[in-house]
């Protein structure tokens, strides 16, 4: 839940992107650090294992306007995509505004896509939050990939597997290279900050 800093005049909305492991979440957040300016992105924590995966988190707050007198502060984060890191994930998914579910395209990790926003939907609930009642954005990541000859998903596919019942909106990305990185950004703050503003003003 959004947290309001009257001392500083802002709302904190905080955004978790969640998805299997290696899907591209860090590396998301990575490109929106890199091409942003300092002085719209504050310090990025970085946690890495040997494996070059998330362990813990990524924090990344941007200053995006008003609403009203406050400012509005988001505040970007990844979880560990690994299954025995789920006590972390949950954690790190307490107090969500939003969530971007970044699902590879990779054939091969099909069930993965499938099982995390499974895993998900269970740690949601933990928290008394819907699913369907939380603001959601899917990222079919890695579609460069075609041009490698991967076997990748289909976006049929994905948005079949993921998408059918939520049926939110969802982009065609490549995180290495930026492709579809901030039109997933501009549209979960949207969702997320209307959803904020509409339970504050209420």
């Amino acid at each position: 839940m959004a947290f309001i800093d009257l001392a500083k005049k802002e709302i904190q909305v905080k955004i978790v992107y969640y998805g299997p492991a290696r899907s591209g979440k860090t590396t998301n957040l990575l490109y929106l650090y890199k091409s942003m300016s300092k002085n719209v992105a504050g310090k990025m924590v970085t946690i890495d294992t040997k494996g070059d995966r998330t362990l813990f988190f990524d924090f990344l707050p941007l200053n995006i306007g008003k609403i009203k007198d406050l400012s509005i502060r988001i505040q970007l984060y990844t979880v560990p995509g690994q299954v025995i890191y789920n006590a972390t994930r949950k954690l790190v998914l307490k107090g969500a505004d939003g969530v971007v579910f970044v699902a590879d395209s990779l054939r091969v990790q099909k069930q993965k896509n499938i099982e995390s926003l499974i895993n998900l939907e269970e740690n949601l609930k933990e928290y008394h939050i819907d699913i369907n009642a939380c603001p959601l954005v899917f990222q079919y990541n890695k579609r460069d990939l075609i041009k490698s000859n991967f076997p990748l998903l289909s976006i049929e596919e994905l948005e079949e597997d993921l998408n059918a019942r939520f049926k939110v909106p969802a982009f065609e990305a490549s995180a290495m290279s930026g492709f579809g990185v901030f039109e997933t950004l501009r549209e979960i703050t949207k969702i997320t900050v209307r959803s904020v503003a509409k339970k504050l003003l209420s």
